[in-house]
């Protein structure tokens, strides 16, 4: 299966695409979600675009990641190797971490200072994740 990876033309710039549209998804709901935590479209009900917002951003998690474990699979020792993606991989449990903290304390339901600290962290991180995914090709 992996071999196939590295031998056929397009499987690898497919899941490149794959790859690239799941972060799109994630990251670009993520913002949209901690607009509205700042404060921005405030006519919005919060609850229900958090179900839509965080629905689609795991949507776009899943893509990304299954994507990112066969483009991984295809050249593990390289990857290992290489100091962008071990940081792509700190920050992306870093992610988890904060997000497991933001809705811990139901920040949700009560979208204090802490949890717009803790959204725009989010954001950061996952900004970081997307300028270590590029930094991977030029070691």
């Amino acid at each position: 299966m992996f071999a196939g990876l590295q031998t056929h033309p397009w499987a690898y710039p497919v899941l490149e695409i794959v790859h690239i549209c799941g972060i799109a998804l994630l990251l670009g709901n993520l913002v949209l979600l901690e607009l509205r935590v700042l404060g921005r479209g405030a006519e919005l009900p919060l609850q229900a675009l958090a179900r839509l917002s965080l629905g689609t951003a795991a949507t776009g998690f899943t893509l990304a990641a299954g994507s990112g474990l066969l483009m991984f699979a295809s050249q593990p020792g390289d990857l290992l190797a290489n100091r962008a993606f071990t940081l792509k991989m700190l920050l992306i449990f870093t992610a988890g971490c904060n997000a497991a903290w933001f809705h811990a304390r139901g920040s949700l339901a009560h979208p204090d200072t802490t949890a717009r600290a803790l959204m725009v962290v989010s954001t950061l991180i996952w900004l970081g994740v997307v300028a270590c995914g590029r930094w991977i090709a030029y070691k």
